[in-house]
């Protein structure tokens, strides 16, 4: 029983840590143009 007194603020702390990151990662721009970004990687911009 002891242990919930651990675990739960613990799991409550990392799930902060985890939408904080996701906030971050959403307003620096990661998920503005996904399609785009697996299309680039098959275009060749490589000139001999």
């Amino acid at each position: 029983m002891d242990i919930l007194f651990i675990l739960i603020p613990l799991s409550v702390i990392m799930a902060i840590f985890l939408l904080g990151g996701l906030w971050w990662a959403i307003h620096r721009g990661q998920f503005e143009d996904i399609e785009d970004e697996g299309k680039r990687i098959l275009e060749d911009d490589e000139s001999p």
